[in-house]
């Protein structure tokens, strides 16, 4: 990990809708090689967190830098070093898994290879499909496909596994711990508390629009005197586990 100035660094964030602030003074720090996870009920924030840190969202107030760009002036800087992959994907649905990867490649001066990309998320036999002939798991893993289909440095990835069954979970699980091996730095929004156990360096705890906590997976166990980190959750943040999905 770097020492040196922060891959992602988020400071003051705040975004309201309306009556409701659904963003609240958010500062975050990611190293460079390092997976972040972003925990937290469903309205606590997370999402629209990571939104402004992609530049797809503009913060009433604070900062971002990623890699020491600004998102929405450097967006077509930040394009070329970020990968992101949200809960809901919009892509044409006539093309096909080849043909959409294909598509992204062309946007990136070294892309990752097609059969890499295919076999890194488990979609070579599916390559001739149509994206609206795949079931959501695998339109969920093309998403991530093309993702990384740039090389980023840092990656968004909001519900990695949601509604992938346990082959593809951990097949994902594999693909995040190869991107740590490149040093490549992840943000993985999750409410899946053996993923983050697992994959994360470092979590940090949103509700209400608030970081509440930020500390290794073991840290915060021992900060609530729990057992596991869904026990960690519950205590720091008085919600159960089911209310985050």
């Amino acid at each position: 990990m770097s020492s040196t100035a922060p891959a992602v660094h988020a400071e003051n964030l705040r975004k309201r809708y309306g009556d409701k602030v659904a963003v609240d003074d958010v500062n975050l720090r990611v190293d460079t090689g390092t997976v972040l996870g972003v925990l937290g009920t469903n309205g606590a924030g997370k999402t629209t967190t990571v939104e402004m840190i992609a530049g797809l969202r503009t913060p009433d107030r604070g900062r971002v830098s990623v890699l020491g760009l600004d998102p929405r002036r450097d967006r077509a800087k930040v394009r070329q070093v970020l990968g992101v992959q949200l809960q809901q994907a919009y892509l044409h649905h006539a093309l096909t898994v080849a043909e959409l990867i294909a598509l992204y490649r062309s946007f990136y001066p070294a892309p990752r290879p097609t059969e890499e990309l295919l076999e890194l998320v488990d979609l070579a036999e599916q390559r001739g499909i149509r994206f609206e002939k795949l079931s959501g798991g695998q339109q969920q893993r093309l998403s991530i496909a093309l993702a990384l289909a740039g090389r980023p440095r840092v990656v968004i990835l909001d519900e990695l596994t949601t509604g992938l069954d346990p082959r593809a979970r951990r097949r994902m699980w594999q693909a995040i711990e190869r991107l740590r091996d490149e040093d490549v730095t992840v943000l993985l929004v999750s409410h899946a508390m053996e993923e983050v156990e697992r994959l994360c360096d470092r979590v940090a705890l949103i509700d209400a629009g608030r970081v509440i906590a930020l500390d290794t997976p073991s840290g915060l166990i021992s900060r609530a005197g729990a057992e596991d980190l869904d026990g960690a959750f519950v205590a720091l943040t008085g919600k159960e586990l089911e209310d985050a999905e």
